[in-house]
This record gives structure tokens, sequence and C-alpha cells, in this order.
């Protein structure tokens, strides 16, 4: 620190001053957040709007920048880093929401505005593709003389192409200025430009607040999910994860169960199920009905009622009265139906799969009563 600056800190300052600085003191100290905004460029009007607008979520205390360092160093606890960023025109804004809420607030407020000569451009300025609107005559030679690539067809002036007529960080001129107003395009936004803020013992920088909240959004989601798999997978239980191991054991338990045959309450159904299916998948491999139980000699039937092939009372009724050459092609399909049933019973002595690879014996009473009907006719001389 200079000679002149110490000498400057502790000369006896006004009263008016020590009371703005007390107020921007408990300014201060009343947010969980506070940061510093550039207000240059925005006119007072606007700049109301702005301050309205954020009533409720944060306050701006305008001061001069002098009286805002002494308030900053007079907390001290780390908030006095903003100091450095008090330069130029400034205002300090105060809020309890997150830094990561007030840096999108901000931003989503700003709005289009015009550029004057004598401005730096924040971005590439580019003219676009397109009619202008604007009728044959002098402007033509105005849009070629800042670059744009103009021409006057079909009764009017055409941009052909867009034009990049100024990059970021180049001073705008009358000319432009004159153009752009003309085209009515707003090249910069006027809002407040959050410099920096401190919360909770950080200092952010405005990059490191610019996040897609969407992405991050769907970062912790996929993060969250990758966890919570890993916690499964390990057996490692938590109150997420707990009911899901549990019940992953659960079925783990019951296919051993299944496969080394324990006579288990909680598995007989099952075994039972398992066995018969066995049985009649291997009852189906036998070609001589009559070789098996009387209860099984009828599998090729009922896989056909299960199958949905079966035909109502009336036409089994009538089933004598069939012309030779229908009965020779009933024959037929029967035969194929015992040949699908084959296959399906080898394909479950196979894969071990005896719920796909063969329908188990109907208990409906309609088809019961089917069943007994063609088991009767079948029997007949």
């Amino acid at each position: 620190m200079s000679q002149s600056e110490s000498v400057r800190k502790t000369e006896t300052i006004p009263q008016w001053k020590q009371d703005e600085v007390d107020e921007l003191t408990d300014f201060v100290e009343r947010y969980d957040a506070v940061g510093i905004v550039g207000v240059e460029g925005i006119p007072s009007r606007q700049l109301q709007s702005m301050r309205r607008d954020l009533h409720g979520s944060a306050e701006v205390r305008m001061s001069r920048n002098t009286l805002v360092v002494r308030a900053l160093e007079a907390v001290s606890d780390g908030v006095e880093q903003l100091t450095e960023h008090v330069a130029g025109q400034i205002a300090l804004i105060g809020t309890n929401d997150n830094p990561f809420g007030l840096f999108q607030q901000l931003e989503a407020s700003k709005t289009p505005a015009p550029i004057s000569a004598g401005e730096v451009a924040p971005n590439d300025i580019v003219i676009p593709e397109g009619d202008t609107g604007v009728d044959p005559g002098p402007f033509v030679g105005e849009l070629q003389q800042i670059g744009a690539d103009a021409r006057i067809e079909e009764g009017s002036i055409q941009v052909l192409s867009d034009s990049t007529v100024l990059s970021a960080g180049e001073t705008v001129d009358a000319d432009l200025e004159n153009v752009l107003g003309e085209l009515g395009i707003e090249p910069k936004e006027v809002g407040l430009d959050l410099k920096s803020v401190y919360s909770e013992g950080v200092l952010f920088a405005p990059d490191e607040l610019e996040i897609d909240v969407a992405e991050y959004r769907a970062d912790v989601q996929s993060a969250a999910a990758a966890a919570r798999n890993l916690s499964v997978n390990a057996e490692y239980p938590t109150a997420k994860t707990a009911p899901t191991i549990i019940a992953k054991a659960t079925g783990e338990a019951k296919s051993v169960a299944l496969s080394a045959a324990v006579e288990s309450p909680d598995v007989v159904d099952d075994l039972i199920g398992k066995a018969d299916a066995q049985v009649r998948a291997l009852a189906s491999e036998i070609d001589d009905p009559e070789a098996l139980p009387e209860e099984f000699q009828d599998l090729d039937a009922d896989a056909d009622a299960d199958d949905g092939d079966a035909v109502d009372d009336d036409s089994e009724a009538d089933a004598d009265d069939e012309s030779d050459d229908e009965q020779a092609e009933n024959r037929v399909r029967r035969r194929r139906r015992r040949q699908r049933r084959r296959r399906r019973a080898r394909y479950a002595l196979t894969t071990g799969d005896y719920t796909n690879g063969i329908r188990l014996r109907s208990t409906h009473p309609e088809r019961s009563r089917r069943r007994d009907h063609r088991r009767k006719r079948n029997r007949s001389p």
C-alpha cells in the first residue's frame, strides 16, 4: 500500500460517508451470498425495472466504489476478496439464494439492445442472409461498405449470405451503428453483469456458475444409478438398495432350490409343476399311445385344445358323418400336430424350459368336457 493510500485510509471522513459505509456493511452481512455486478451501459429506467424484477429474491445496492471497498474490508471474513472486482460502474448485489441460482436469474433478465459507435462488440456482429425489407437505394452501398454481401434483387435489397461485419472485441463505428439501426439488429445484451460472488467461504467466478442445469441433473441421476447398481452387485446394503438386494437373493435362492429339488414350502408348487412338465414331455416322445397310462394317452389331444384348435360341440357330434377325404385330412392334421408336440418336448428336455417348451394339461371345465368327449369318440368301434 502506498503512503498516499495509507494517509487517505486513516484520515477522518465525513459523517455521511461513515453512515453510508455502515449501511453497506449491514447490507453485506444481511445476505448469505454477496456479489459485484457491472451496470455500465444500462439506462436508468431499465436499471430500475431490473431492480423491481429482482425484488424478493435479490437486492441491488449502488454506492461510490471507495465506500464499497471500505464496507467489504470492514466485514472481512473472506468477503474482502470482492474488492479486486470493484472497478468501473458497479453495484453490490445480495441474495439468500445460492450463487448458481443468482447467476441464472441475472442471465435470464438480460435483454437485447442496440450498440452505439465507440462501444466494443461483445461478440461477432453478423448481418443475416435474406431480404432486408429496404427498397433499392443508397442503403445497398452502405451495406457493402461495412462488408455485407448485399445486392439489389427482385425489387429490394438482399443480403446473399450471412456476413460477419465486425469481430468480437473490435470497436463499432458510426457507419455500422447506422446500418444496424436501420435493420433493427440489436447485437448486445443489456443486464446486470455478475463479475464475482462470495458465498459460504468460496469466491465464485462467472464461468464457474455458468452450468447447464439439465445436463448437470442428468449427470447426477446417472451417477446415482451407477452407485445403486454397484451397491447391489457388491451386496453392500443401504436404505435404498436393501430391498433390491433381498429380492435378488430371494430369486437366486429359489433358482437353487428348483435346480437341487429342495422340498421347501416356498418352491414345492414350482417343483410339482416342473415334474409334471417333465413327465408330459417324456410321454409325448412315445409313439404308441397304448403304451402309456390312460391319463397320458390323449396328450396330443390336450395340446390341440390348449392351442385353441378345439372345435365346438356341434361339429364334434357330426364327426361320424365326415367323408373319407375329410377323415384322411384330419389324420394328416393330427399327425402334424403330434410332430409339433414332439418338437416342443425335445426342446423342453434339452433346455430345461418346461414352461415354454410344452403346455401343461388344461384344467378348464369346458376343455375337460371336450377332452372326455373326444376320448370316448376315439375309443368307439
